[in-house]
């Protein structure tokens, strides 16, 4: 086993929010933990926040690009844009994590084991995302992996916008554009996007036919709002999103022949209503969530699989704030999903109910307890918890801060492992296997220190594990299997932040997660050690703005293909602001052309370079 080089433990540097100001990050306000905006002293969850002005430093195009820098994240990829895309939380699996985007619950029914589709999630017209680590999504009916919370801008008073154009190597072309509008009673906000690629050749294993996987994809998402009063809103979201992707090694339908003439079609319409009262003590939201997936796979010209999925949601959220002391969270979600994807078409019902209990002691202990009954069609009743508690004491030049949780959580198979393992295509042991609910449970043990100066540092030790975790057979392609006995992820995360004047800030992570599966191996594609290391420069009144960043993964276990081989890339980025409504940016993505995988047998980009024009009015 290699050791991560001492400079990475000492320095321990990236991308945490980038801030050069002096700002107290105690009191940065955090939604995700308990749905309500709280201040991050209050909270004792493992939480991150990236802002726009991160996302425009780090460039990347993609979602699960922008995460991968955030603690204890993850991604492997298989061979370039549009490709299969899996982001992993503390070692979980990506379809353990709950994604939402301005509150539509965009996982993808028609995906084997029912996660977000991170393949097809641009990073534009993007605000703000929050990131929950943990079995702690209590509020959320998540699982072991996490709540991933994504906002687009809100539409200030007036009329506003912005438009960006950018290529770059492998025939990168991505054209955004966004405008916002609106008064004190109506206002809106429409963003649009195109991204076109040829991409590279995905395989590794291809020695004839080394042709490029190209990519495309169009993202339109529109929001609207209307104030009736100053306590009642109503607000709708819309969102649509088509992506087209080469792929290799497939089989075509008539000779079951292998052919790299593979090609797949992706298209989901997600739309979401919500009527808000926002009282000083009582405060109401209720919405009615839809979100459809159709998946198409083609093999030489004929089409080979095809999948429909839908999620329909009606939620209630309410809170009680009858004192800045007291505060209870409540609420209740109605679900139903279905899919078709020819050989089968399940659908099912979900409820879940649940209620928190949020306390503050002399501005300097908080506490929550926290408990869902949820009662699934196929599974029964569950009843999951969450407790929490944070303490600040005044230390030297800033705070100190204890936390910890504790929190359950549980995990329906979905409709597809369901149904795969009772079709015609599976065989024993799969076929003999009656998949039953994963749950979860692990807590966190947490000391920070904020200094009023800026900087802070934050340890954190955690310990999540998982009953009867379900997988594919890899061995012989039978179905899904499930293990009998504990999957664990033990270890610690170090997020640190240090602003060095007013132009400069050193930000970083270290996770250290020591897992292991049912069986008592390491689990799959979850590196033992990772760490970020990133510098932010912004000389000359912050026109211009140099990004270093440097992503470090070692010990890695995948079971077909043996181990991950350990990696560092280096990406570069600058932007300058020519005038207030113009800026030039660019950024050159594994600037050492690292030759590496995340996924065994798929290629990665080399080195490569993107310039672009963002003008705003």
């Amino acid at each position: 086993m290699k050791n991560l080089p001492t400079t990475t433990l000492l320095v321990l540097a990236s991308c945490t929010t980038f801030n050069t100001q002096a700002d107290n990050k105690l009191e940065e306000i955090i939604i995700i933990s308990s749905r309500v905006e709280t201040p991050l002293r209050e909270v004792a969850t493992s939480v991150s926040a990236i802002t726009r002005e991160d996302i425009d430093v780090r460039g990347f195009s993609g979602v699960a690009n922008v995460l991968r820098y955030e603690p204890g994240i993850s991604v492997a990829n298989n061979g370039g844009a549009g490709k299969a895309t899996s982001l992993s939380i503390r070692g979980e699996r990506g379809f353990r994590t709950k994604v939402f985007i301005d509150g539509i619950d965009v996982t993808d029914i028609s995906t084997p084991q029912s996660g977000p589709n991170f393949a097809n999630m641009t990073s534009a017209g993007i605000e703000r995302i929050e990131i929950l680590r943990g079995p702690q999504g209590l509020m959320y009916g998540a699982d072991a992996g996490g709540v991933v919370n994504i906002n687009t801008r809100r539409p200030e008073p007036g009329f506003s916008g912005d438009a960006n154009a950018e290529f770059g190597r492998y025939g990168t072309q991505q054209y955004a554009g966004n405008v916002y509008g609106g008064s004190e009673t109506v206002d809106f906000s429409l963003s649009g996007s195109r991204f076109d690629t040829d991409g590279f050749n995905a395989l590794t294993t291809d020695t004839v036919l080394r042709d490029d996987d190209g990519y495309k994809n169009t993202t339109f998402h529109g929001r609207a709002g209307w104030n009736f009063t100053d306590t009642l809103r109503a607000e709708l979201v819309g969102r649509t999103v088509e992506g087209d992707n080469d792929y290799d090694d497939c089989f075509t339908v008539d000779t079951f022949e292998r052919t790299d003439n593979c090609t797949s079609h992706y298209d989901q319409d997600a739309w979401r209503g919500a009527l808000i009262y926002q009282g000083d003590i009582f405060t109401h939201n209720l919405s009615y969530n839809e979100n459809s997936t159709d998946r198409d796979f083609d093999s030489a010209g004929q089409r080979s699989f095809s999948a429909d999925g839908e999620l329909q949601k009606i939620e209630y959220l309410g809170s009680w704030n009858p004192s800045r002391s007291l505060h209870m969270v409540y609420g209740v979600d109605l679900q139903k999903e279905s899919l078709d994807s020819g050989a089968f078409d399940p659908d099912r019902d979900q409820e879940g109910y649940y209620l928190e209990y949020q306390g503050s002691f002399a501005d300097s202990i908080y506490l929550t307890a926290g408990t869902r009954y949820t009662d699934n069609d196929d599974f029964g009743t569950k009843t999951t918890y969450r407790l929490s508690a944070a303490y600040l004491i005044p230390a030297g030049d800033g705070e100190a801060k204890f936390k910890g949780t504790y929190g359950t959580g549980f995990r329906a198979p979905s409709l597809y492992e369901i149904a795969y393992n009772g079709g015609p295509f599976a065989f024993p042991p799969a076929s003999d296997t009656e998949l039953d609910a994963e749950e979860s449970k692990g807590y966190d043990l947490g000391v920070g220190y904020y200094a009023n100066s800026g900087w802070y540092v934050d340890v954190v030790y955690f310990d999540q594990r998982i009953d009867d975790e379900i997988f594919f057979d890899l061995i012989n392609f039978s179905g899904y299997l499930q293990g009998h006995g504990e999957s664990t992820s033990k270890g610690v995360e170090l997020i640190t932040e240090v602003p060095l004047g007013e132009i400069l800030a050193l930000t970083g992570n270290y996770t250290y997660n020591d897992t292991e599966d049912s069986e008592g191996e390491q689990r799959l594609r979850a590196p033992e050690h990772m760490a970020n290391l990133g510098l932010i420069l912004t000389p000359w009144n912050e026109r211009l703005t140099i990004g270093i960043n440097w992503r470090i993964a070692r010990d890695t276990a995948e079971e077909i293909g043996g181990d991950i081989d350990d990696y560092e890339v280096l990406d570069l980025s600058t932007s300058y602001r020519i005038m207030d409504a113009l800026v030039i940016y660019g950024r050159v993505e594994n600037i050492t052309d690292e030759d590496y995988q995340e996924i065994p047998n798929y290629n990665t980009a080399g080195a490569a370079g993107y310039a672009g024009l963002r003008y705003t009015f």
